[in-house]
């Protein structure tokens, strides 16, 4: 397994639908690494894109409920909730409250073709829903509303998601350095 780098904005990955896995294709190597990658930079999903893959593919573990889907359909449900905050691992440093449904369903396959469903409220009905978005090409930034929505755009303009992926990025590469015994680059340097 492979720690893939994560994509972050501009990146055009980010903007653009995923197109869905074809009948037969072996995507077992991109979801070993998608989950070791996952687990790697502390996120609770990963979609394929985020990784500069154009499939439908993504992976997940909230509180313990852990899965992938391909070719994955959304089906949602439930009052929407604009709690608790929500970031994004491709728009690294900010932080907000996008209206989400309550209730999610995601219907798809696995690796293997079999038929999955995989059912969640709350963080994993969130996130759910995240992932499926990143596999339509649309970023959590974009279903925020008023000055929320006004505030991000100021924020992703003024450099600060590109500063927090620098930090961010140079931070991951020390761990994974280190993890191999290897020194990374800038070890020892301050934060």
């Amino acid at each position: 397994m492979t720690v893939l780098p994560v994509r972050t904005v501009p990146d055009p990955v980010l903007r653009t639908a995923a197109s869905p896995v074809p009948a037969g294709a072996d995507v077992r190597a991109l979801v070993a690494d998608m989950i070791a990658t996952m687990h790697a930079v502390g996120g609770v999903g990963l979609a394929a894109p985020q990784v500069g893959v154009g499939l439908r593919v993504f992976v997940f573990d909230v509180a313990g409920v852990a899965g992938h889907v391909v070719n994955p359909v959304l089906e949602t449900a439930g009052q929407a909730l604009r709690e608790p905050g929500e970031g994004c691992l491709s728009v690294p440093g900010l932080r907000y409250h996008p209206a989400r449904d309550a209730e999610a369903v995601v219907r798809g396959t696995d690796v293997d073709g079999n038929p999955v469903e995989h059912r969640g409220t709350g963080l994993l009905a969130r996130c759910l829903q995240h992932e499926t978005d990143h596999l339509d090409g649309i970023l959590y930034v974009d279903r925020l509303d008023g000055e929320e929505r006004r505030e991000a755009r100021r924020r992703m303009r003024a450099g600060e998601v590109d500063r927090a992926a620098r930090r961010i990025g140079a931070e991951r590469a020390a761990a994974v350095s280190s993890v191999f015994g290897a020194p990374a680059a800038g070890a020892g340097a301050a934060r």
